[in-house]
């Protein structure tokens, strides 16, 4: 029973049942071969008082064995406390509730008959850790709410805000299109670049002076001579 309990880690079925049976072996062995007290008082005495010490010193090591068991079997009320509590089929209290019910049945099969052993302590140390697992999980829960909705009014507010933007724009600028067109005009054997975009209704022209450091290896035509005719190249974007 030891090394089941102690080694092992494991819980014993029945375990106050089989100590009850082991002990009062003992005691009916030390019955039949203890001598007959007859009407001797002191006999008779000195009987009961062998027989009360043979009975506590084979459960005092029981009762630490029960300690250990009802250690385990606390623990795994407690993982299905847990358990429970992850699902969303049963509440806290719901969950409460199952993981304490199993934890005193298994603690009353392990409990000798007509003994000493209690396992409220045990129970109590139960019920207030998973009330602090409870406390704990409701209040991460109120955080992750109260994130989400932070989260939702600030999108709401940058959905506002563009909402203010596009009809400053069509104000100021009329009715935007949904094309966006863009033109790149390199001129020949030059380093003059020439951008043309329209973009939400407004046109944009840019001249800019870029050295074409990659012409030597295109060629002796350079890359104007490579694109397209008129030396044109496209893009265009639509937004739907």
């Amino acid at each position: 029973m030891r090394r089941t309990i102690v080694e092992e880690g494991a819980c014993i079925p029945a375990f106050g049942v089989r100590s009850d049976t082991l002990c009062n072996q003992a005691l009916e062995e030390f019955a039949v071969s203890a001598p007959d007290a007859a009407d001797d008082s002191m006999s008779a005495s000195i009987y009961d008082r062998k027989l009360e010490e043979l009975e506590n010193s084979i459960d005092a090591p029981l009762q630490v064995l029960y300690l250990r068991q009802l250690a385990l079997v606390r623990e795994k009320a407690l993982q299905q406390y847990r358990a429970a509590a992850r699902t969303s089929e049963a509440s806290d209290y719901e969950a409460m509730l199952l993981a304490d019910s199993k934890f005193t049945t298994d603690a009353e099969e392990s409990t000798r008959e007509g003994s000493d052993w209690d396992f409220a302590a045990e129970r109590t140390h139960l019920q207030s850790v998973m009330n602090d697992l409870a406390s704990s999980g409701k209040k991460l829960k109120e955080v992750q709410v109260k994130g989400a909705q932070q989260q939702s009014t600030a999108m709401q507010y940058l959905q506002q805000q563009q909402q203010m933007i596009q009809q400053l724009q069509m104000q100021l600028y009329g009715q935007s299109s949904p094309w966006n067109v863009g033109v790149a005009y390199r001129i020949p054997d030059t380093n003059f670049n020439l951008n043309g975009s329209y973009q939400q209704g407004r046109a944009n022209i840019q001249l800019s002076c870029v050295p074409d450091e990659f012409a030597p290896m295109l060629g002796p035509n350079g890359f104007t001579s490579g694109v397209g005719p008129g030396n044109l190249g496209l893009s265009v974007n639509l937004s739907v």
